[in-house]
């Protein structure tokens, strides 16, 4: 499906950054509640692009934010405050921004745990949930590979080395991806530099927090508000060979989540892109009994 239009907007943290976002609005009659959609660590709202041309096709209005420090979104003065909790702070502000008192959230890997954090400071505000690829703990092995390249100095010239760069990163999740596909990968998390080179679209400073106190300051306990989440519904999208959420973290999830479901996508490590058939049309009956 081809993508649709979107506009662009900005909205303004508590401690003054400006933020960046993308509003993509539905066809035909609108749907009650809008996609709010937060992506992973290291990347941006373009993640959601394909995922969402297809609910605004099937009548729902889909935010996709930058998360601050990527993408469109300014870069944080204090890089401590690159952390899930002044993440939600910076949800809960967009909120307040485009007046949206409910909304159905939509997180991906990081983007879960910002989800998380935003049910312990504004629960009402969460009519439901969709967690890609995370769950309120993660596979140790799934944090060692992604810290091992995040922030990590990249020396990149041109856009064919970029692909090279998104495709080493990320094969091991995308068997079946080829040429073009790498290309389309590396267009979403690189950005040109003003000499026209391609460089990550994202402040490596962002790893700081990580170096400082380790995984925990990246995923501490969060089990507490995992079930503060899904005690509303929370549907759960397993990569099928994720190393970051493990078979056995998804099924305690289940077992202690009083609303929470779950969907495997064969073959896809960390973290789906939502494209994949079991993904969307799993996202779209889950969408179908919110609204």
């Amino acid at each position: 499906m081809s993508s649709v239009v979107f506009s662009e907007f900005y909205w303004t943290s508590s401690d003054g950054l400006k933020l960046y976002g993308r509003d993509y609005q539905p066809e035909g009659i609108a749907r009650p509640l809008p996609v709010l959609a937060i992506h992973g660590l290291t990347r941006n709202s373009a993640d959601f692009d394909s995922i969402a041309s297809l609910l605004c096709h099937e009548g729902y209005r889909v935010l996709a934010v930058d998360v601050r420090g990527r993408g469109k979104s300014q870069r944080a003065g204090d890089p401590m405050t690159y952390v899930p909790p002044v993440y939600a702070g910076d949800i809960t502000a967009l909120l307040d921004h485009k007046n949206i008192e409910r909304a159905i959230f939509l997180g991906t890997s990081m983007g879960g745990l910002i989800t998380m954090c935003v049910a312990a400071l504004r629960p009402q505000a969460i009519a439901a949930a969709i967690l890609n690829d995370v769950g309120p703990e993660v596979a140790p092995e799934g944090l060692a590979r992604i810290a091992a390249y995040t922030g990590k100095p990249v020396s990149i010239t041109n856009w064919a080395e970029a692909a090279d760069y998104a495709r080493v990163i990320n094969e091991a999740a995308f068997p079946h991806y080829d040429d073009s596909d790498w290309t389309a990968f590396a267009e979403r998390i690189f950005t040109e530099n003003t000499e026209g080179v391609p460089v990550l679209a994202y402040d490596p400073d962002i790893s700081a927090p990580i170096r400082a106190g380790g995984a925990a300051a990246l995923v501490p306990d969060l089990w507490p508000l995992f079930r503060t989440l899904a005690e509303r519904p929370t549907l759960i999208v397993r990569g099928g060979s994720s190393d970051l959420l493990s078979p056995s973290i998804a099924a305690r999830m289940l077992d202690e989540g009083v609303e929470a479901s779950l969907v495997e996508v064969p073959d896809i490590g960390h973290a789906p892109m939502l494209d994949e058939p079991e993904a969307s049309e799993a996202i779209l009956d889950f969408l179908s009994k919110q609204t």
